[in-house]
């Protein structure tokens, strides 16, 4: 008799048993169908369903930085796109192979192919030389890096400039050095400068040197109503040696400067436009 109870007590144990793993099996099945339907549902969202042409028009409308690089780390296809010419061109000392289209080795170069509207990406790393640069239509030049100081130019003694900009165009997240001269030198056009460094070498002849000179001489009003004249707007930008932050010798007028001072820099805000 108590052969024949141990017998079904372990008959019911075993059966426990086989469920409960049956049941986790099932279990784990039901949760990665779940998964498997989740990433599903995520690799086909609704934007990814638009072709490559379409997208890339959305991407068009992103500003540079921060929202068209950040498209990049989203997936391969995404990373392609935003680093398409189309959106905006490269600069890269270290580039070899210069039959990749939209890449180009010198900022001078990418200036010269770059079409009005373009974005010119500065990658980071090291310095590119840059003297008496003319930019003559819109275009807007950023730095690769993180961080301003990631990115420099270097205008060389004996130039002007580093660069000289004669339309409306917008310079960010880039350092600027100048040994002797100015670091930008606006003609005409809107110049927005935004979280950028401009220095000017420390030097005996440092009164003749000043990190933003403007020349421009424009009408005070456009016949479009909604036009803005020449003119100069800087934003959370460290100035750093000079005469003076910004030299005017046209008819344009410092205004609405403000300061922020910290441990390490000052930042500026201000503008130069018409009284």
């Amino acid at each position: 008799m108590a052969s024949i109870a141990d017998q079904e007590q372990e008959n019911n144990a075993s059966e426990v048993m086989l469920l409960s793993k049956f049941g986790g099996k099932q279990r784990s099945k039901n949760k990665w169908r779940k998964l498997s339907k989740h990433s599903s549902t995520t690799s086909d969202s609704l934007i990814n369903t638009l072709d490559d042409g379409c997208l890339m028009h959305i991407f068009s409308f992103l500003s540079p930085l921060p929202d068209r690089y950040n498209t990049a780390l989203v997936c391969h296809r995404w990373r392609f796109l935003a680093c398409h010419p189309h959106l905006w061109l490269r600069v890269d000392r270290t580039i070899k192979d210069l039959s990749e289209p939209g890449v180009y080795s010198s900022i001078d170069a990418a200036v010269s192919a770059a079409k009005p509207g373009d974005t010119i990406l500065i990658a980071s790393g090291g310095v590119h030389i840059t003297s008496n640069i003319q930019i003559k239509k819109p275009l807007c030049l950023i730095g690769g890096g993180e961080l301003p100081e990631e990115t420099t130019l270097l205008c060389s003694r004996g130039s002007d400039s580093a660069l000289e900009l004669l339309s409306t165009c917008k310079v960010t997240n880039l350092t600027v050095k100048a040994e002797l001269g100015c670091c930008l030198l606006h003609r005409s056009g809107r110049l927005i400068i935004d979280s950028c460094v401009l220095q000017c070498e420390t030097d005996p002849l440092d009164y003749l040197s000043c990190p933003i000179v403007s020349s421009a001489t424009g009408p005070k009003k456009l016949p479009s109503s909604t036009a803005r004249g020449d003119g100069v707007t800087v934003s959370r930008t460290r100035i750093e040696g000079g005469a003076k932050a910004v030299l005017t010798i046209g008819t344009l007028v410092l205004q609405r400067v403000r300061v922020i001072y910290g441990r390490t820099s000052v930042l500026f805000w201000f503008e130069v436009e018409h009284q």
